[in-house]
């Protein structure tokens, strides 16, 4: 198995942790304020990465000149993404939020890469990408909650729509600094400015969780979080990015959803429906049909002009 086929598996083990990570969230929500939950999440994780930095590579710091910058994007990328999220769940209903975040982000992805990098956008990744996106619409569409455009749920979708924006932002803004360091660099110091700002918007939270009654389920739940979804993932999602590019790898966002769902299934005994089974099939072969591309089309990319 070459380098680009480990690279696609990182890709879709990522984003099923993510998936997952709805449900376990969920459970989450039961005990913890969700801000409060995320800097647990981002700032318990800062540690692991600057041990398997140090280890890994020797040092642990990066040019003062350089800082600025990935302090902006751990601001864009973990403060206000996060965030952001959590918020369009509140404001909206969840298949909207998940379709506004989700559908959109490759493209705006395709829209925005040309200001950070150079990549070459093929015809199959297009056909692949779209075959996605009708795949990832049918599973959330066909939900019980549907979507709606009602005027009550528009702060919500328009918090939802901006994730789509800002998420590629970050994705393209962390691998023009991957030009320079590792993946894992990256990601140590984008988490840790990213934790550091969440921290003011927890004040005046934290009793609001019984910290005495904790048990092994909310251990374990902080547990995958930290280490699964935040620590591994950002590592294998920055690494396999960096290796086949940020637009294809953002169409194997399309698989969070999916996962999400059937997470509800096992869960919380929440139905799947057929349409929903035909869009996880069509976002399979959208995926496949991507990764399959003809090496004649396959274009590193380099950093544009623009950087």
């Amino acid at each position: 198995m070459n380098k680009a086929w480990l690279s696609y598996c990182g890709l879709i083990l990522v984003a099923v942790s993510w998936g997952v990570n709805f449900g376990v969230s969920r459970l989450a929500m039961e005990s913890f304020h969700p801000i409060v939950f995320t800097l647990l999440r981002f700032g318990l994780a800062v540690p692991f990465f600057f041990i398997l930095l140090k280890w890994k590579e020797g040092s642990i710091g990066i040019p003062w000149r350089l800082v600025p910058k990935i302090a902006l994007v751990g601001l864009l990328g973990v403060t206000a993404l996060e965030i952001i999220v959590m918020y369009a769940i509140k404001f909206t209903t969840l298949a909207n939020a998940s379709l506004l975040n989700v559908a959109p982000w490759p493209i705006f992805a395709a829209l925005l890469s040309p200001l950070f990098i150079k990549e070459a956008i093929t015809p199959k990744l297009i056909i692949g990408g779209a075959i996605c996106l009708f795949g990832v619409s049918f599973v959330i569409l066909g939900g019980e909650e549907g979507f709606s455009l009602s005027s009550d749920l528009m702060i919500g979708n328009a918090m939802a729509l901006s994730i789509s924006i800002i998420g590629p932002l970050f994705n393209l803004s962390s691998m023009s600094l991957m030009r320079q360091f590792s993946a894992l660099r990256v990601s140590t110091w984008t988490i840790f400015f990213g934790a550091i700002f969440i921290v003011p918007f927890t004040i005046g939270r934290w009793g609001e969780t019984d910290w005495g009654r904790l048990q092994f389920e909310q251990y374990g739940i902080i547990f995958y979080n930290v280490l699964i979804c935040t620590v591994l993932a950002f590592i294998v999602w920055n690494a396999s990015m960096y290796r086949v590019g940020a637009t294809r790898s953002n169409f194997f966002r399309y698989a969070v959803p999916a996962s999400a769902v059937i997470t509800g299934y096992f869960m919380f005994d929440e139905s799947i429906a057929m349409m929903q089974i035909a869009g996880a099939a069509l976002m399979a072969v959208g995926l496949i049909w991507i990764t399959i591309d003809r090496k004649k089309e396959r274009v590193t990319p380099t950093l544009s002009k623009n950087v």
